[in-house]
């Protein structure tokens, strides 16, 4: 593994992430904030002529959150729009609440599954939607151009509070017809939740206590101090495993620091896997409502197989969450996501949401009648490796990935995102991290040995072409 450099900021489909502190413009500092949140403040504004805009504002409970919001609330009041401040709340959550706010954009203060030294600004759209690439650049050359016009001392915004969103964002959960409350209720669920001390040891409580399920808390306290890491992998989930098993809890539920990736521990503490939550969510919404399923390129195949099973179509989009929304929405697709556990449902709204993913999957159990871990037998088993080498300024990752691209060309090649090789058996994905200075390389195959000699393989492979 190479040696972690000095951080620059990283602007990208994902948002303007970064590690707090240092210097401005190589980490994310408060003089960064104000900055991407003005230009981002200055495009809304730019995308039509009216006389009040209003911005919706979340965060994550990290401990650099209160002050970033507050940084970004200030400079959009200076700017003369309105703020609605959602205070600590889920990425989904704002998504919604732009929709029945009727505004103009929304901005979520995370970074969602890096560690706490990290924060981020997510960019919402009036649809609650992430901005595409197009609309992020001019964000961008609007922050390096520094052509910003803030308002006069009369026409300044205002912040007014409302907490009630994470309330209304469940009662749009309850509401929705493939939500079978009453089988839910029924069926008296005992289910532990990990946190990860963030809020979605808020909202995915109050979701369960709506449905009639049994929370077991488990670093369910929102003060940012992460007990462990919060990407919601095997290996940083020792505590939730053992909690359910204690407990003899029907499954387990772990969700990243804001909410928008989602997996499960079945009754017997072992992992149903990131992957397979998607795979599940679908299979039930596919039975109700047949159509079309989207996920991304570092996907599990799963998800292909059970949509060809329910006679529908399977298309995979680059990563990142507008990129599977866009293809989505060509794909006139029922449900989508990503395979990190990300469910996005249109029939609520274009984006990753947990705590619906979590409604649907207790819906599907409800209706089975069955356990978690007899419902995970049901799916072909995949097994995936998801390794990552960091990058130093020296690497060429371009020329990298070219020539693993030439190196494999006799293989089915798709460049769309890095370079994926479609070999017979298994794929490998190889690509420059969104939110991250790393390469990410992901395997897949029918055993987790080879998906691990696979990925060896490739980052043996990269290593010998960047001579480190």
């Amino acid at each position: 593994m190479l040696k972690i450099y000095t951080m620059t900021l990283i602007k990208s489909i994902s948002g303007i992430r970064g590690t707090i502190g240092g210097k401005q413009g190589e980490n994310l500092t408060p003089l960064d904030a104000v900055k991407y949140a003005a230009a981002y403040g200055c495009w809304l504004k730019q995308q039509a002529t009216k006389d009040h805009y209003k911005v919706v504002v979340g965060r994550d409970a990290r401990i650099s959150g209160h002050m970033m919001q507050q940084l970004v609330m200030n400079t959009l009041v200076g700017l003369g729009i309105h703020v609605v401040d959602l205070d600590l709340s889920t990425t989904p959550t704002v998504e919604v609440a732009v929709v029945l706010d009727h505004a103009d954009g929304g901005i979520i203060l995370t970074a969602s599954h890096n560690p706490k030294q990290w924060n981020a600004l997510k960019l919402l759209n009036h649809k609650g939607e992430f901005l595409n690439a197009k609309e992020g650049q001019m964000i961008l050359d609007i922050a390096e151009n520094e052509s910003i016009d803030f308002s006069q001392v009369d026409n300044l915004g205002k912040i007014t509070t409302n907490h009630a969103y994470i309330d209304l964002h469940i009662d749009e959960i309850l509401d929705l017809p493939l939500v079978n409350v009453e089988a839910i209720k029924k069926a008296k669920f005992k289910v532990v939740v990990d946190g990860v001390n963030s809020t979605g040891g808020i909202a995915v409580p109050a979701l369960l206590e709506a449905l009639g399920v049994e929370p077991v808390k488990l670093y369910c306290t929102p003060n940012g101090e992460f007990p462990h890491n919060p990407e919601p992998l095997k290996e940083h989930l020792g505590d939730l495993m053992n909690k359910v098993l204690e407990e003899r809890a029907d499954f387990g539920i772990v969700v990243d620091p804001d909410v928008d990736r989602l997996a499960f521990v079945d009754e017997n503490g072992d992992m149903f896997g990131e992957e397979y939550t998607l795979v599940a969510v679908a299979d039930y919404v596919l039975q109700h409502t047949p159509g079309n399923t989207v996920s991304n390129m570092s996907s599990s195949r799963a998800l292909s197989d059970i949509t060809k099973k329910r006679n529908g179509t399977y298309t995979a989009s680059a990563v990142g969450e507008v990129n599977v929304v866009t293809k989505m929405k060509e794909t006139n697709a029922v449900i989508g996501g990503e395979g990190n556990g990300g469910i996005i449902y249109p029939e609520l709204h274009y984006g990753r949401d947990s705590l619906v993913g979590i409604a649907l999957f207790l819906s599907y159990l409800a209706d089975l009648k069955t356990s978690v871990s007899s419902l995970r037998k049901t799916y072909t088993s995949y097994f995936m490796s998801k390794k990552k080498i960091q990058l130093t300024p020296q690497l060429d990752v371009d020329r990298i990935l070219k020539t693993m691209e030439q190196k494999y060309a006799s293989e089915e090649i798709n460049t769309i995102d890095g370079v994926k090789i479609d070999f017979e058996e298994n794929w490998v994905h190889l690509r420059k991290s969104n939110t991250e200075p790393i390469i990410r390389i992901y395997t897949e195959a029918k055993s987790q040995d080879e998906a691990n000699i696979l990925a060896d393989k490739m980052i043996d492979e990269i290593k010998l072409i960047a001579d480190i």
